[in-house]
């Protein structure tokens, strides 16, 4: 009985000492690729309850193109075509999205201006390394942020190129609120956004968007230096994905869309 109990004894201490040295896991998670969006790939494939499992923090879209995604501190946010933000259920879903546990290695107060290129002058000076991704959030106050969003789309769905042709742009000044945003490496071009993608969204949750620039006058910039892609989620039984043309190399044509 006692060998028995010091046996028990041993594998509890063992499984204990296991799990405190475990490496936790930080990785990106994402429904499909950027590509399949540019052309078209609008059906959503995951809802917004699973996608929450993968993370806290994220961007994408909703299905049929209907508004931006902002997803912070595990909340989500739809900024819709006339600008103002909606609370989605979680039983929409996305065709495009990126996620990830948000745990920043690196924070920083920032004094203004800070614009767009100053921003990514500063995340590249503290992670230098281009083949890593990074996570960030800016908050603070902005002098400007210009937004935008896009329009529901019904089927025969249309290029995404065409459908910013008509995109509501917004001019947010003297506002508070936080940039989110991923800067991603080269080498995921037509998976991703190779370099910066970043959304905003007030404190007050009011208004928000892709951002297309901005000012800042101050702020706190946290970074989370992300080492893992754990998964990427194509649909499934999807005529449209399947029939795609994701071999054309579509760079000039998401840097117009980004931009």
């Amino acid at each position: 009985m006692l060998k028995n109990l010091i046996f028990f004894v041993f594998i509890l201490s063992f499984l204990s000492a296991g799990c405190s040295t475990a490496v936790k896991i930080n990785g990106i998670t994402q429904v499909s690729t950027i590509d399949a969006l540019l052309v078209g790939v609008y059906d959503g494939h995951m809802d917004l309850k699973e996608l929450r499992n993968y993370g806290d923090f994220g961007i994408g879209t909703f299905e049929g193109l209907d508004g931006e995604m902002i997803l912070l501190n595990g909340k989500f946010y739809k900024v819709r075509a006339d600008g103002k933000i909606y609370r989605p259920r979680l039983y929409e879903k996305t065709p495009f999205a990126c996620v990830t546990k948000f745990t920043p290695d690196y924070s920083e107060a920032i004094s203004g201006p800070v614009n767009f290129k100053a921003l990514e002058e500063k995340i590249n000076s503290v992670v230098p390394y281009q083949n890593r991704f990074c996570a960030f959030i800016l908050h603070g106050d902005f002098n400007r942020v210009q937004t935008r969003s896009v329009s529901a789309q019904k089927k025969p769905y249309p290029a995404l190129k065409e459908v910013i042709k008509n995109q509501p742009v917004f001019e947010l000044l003297n506002v508070r609120g936080s940039l989110i945003g991923f800067r991603s490496p080269d080498f995921i071009k037509g998976l991703n956004v190779p370099g910066y993608h970043i959304h905003f969204v007030t404190d007050d949750f009011l208004a928000g968007g892709h951002v297309l620039e901005f000012e800042a006058t101050k702020g706190t910039l946290k970074i989370d230096t992300v080492h893992d892609w754990i998964s990427i989620y194509l649909p499934a039984d999807n005529q449209c994905f399947n029939e795609a043309d994701l071999k054309t190399d579509r760079a000039e044509e998401l840097d117009s869309v980004e931009k």
